[in-house]
């Protein structure tokens, strides 16, 4: 690959950014889940043992903030379309580079090329747009 195409710089910076923001969002999911789960898990516990209330009260409040948090950065959802994305972009450079797909018989591969990117983020972009207006909706419902 050259270092000075455009194209595969933005497919190469693409397939970086998608896959930082896939895993980052992964390591934040799983890390709220955990820490949900033994609050959870610790919420009987503080019962049986006959602590004081405010012990059991304090474990349902983190437990509340932090569903609240995953629902609110969708951190589960993001993980999943970024790597997905992610994997097609990777897909569409090892198609490309080996010239094998729609690369094989096209006219202008680079073009091609160019074009598919551009698709699969516009996509993306579209995806995510649309999941702002809902949820904004569904705010002032």
């Amino acid at each position: 690959m050259s270092e000075t195409d455009p194209t595969l710089e933005r497919l190469e910076d693409q397939i970086g950014w998608y896959d930082r923001k896939s895993s980052y969002s992964q390591r934040a999911y799983k890390w709220l889940k955990v820490i949900e789960i033994i609050a959870a898990a610790l919420v009987p516990l503080t019962a049986g043992l006959h602590l004081p209330a405010i012990v059991t009260g304090a474990l349902g409040v983190v437990i509340a903030v932090l569903e609240g948090l995953l629902q609110l950065n969708q951190y589960q959802h993001h993980w999943i379309t970024y790597r997905s994305t992610c994997e097609t972009l990777k897909h569409e450079k090892y198609l490309y580079l080996a010239k094998a797909g729609p690369y094989s018989a096209a006219a202008a591969p680079h073009v091609l090329l160019a074009e598919r990117i551009g698709s699969l983020v516009s996509q993306e972009h579209a995806t995510w747009a649309a999941g702002q207006e809902e949820a904004s909706k569904q705010k002032h419902e």
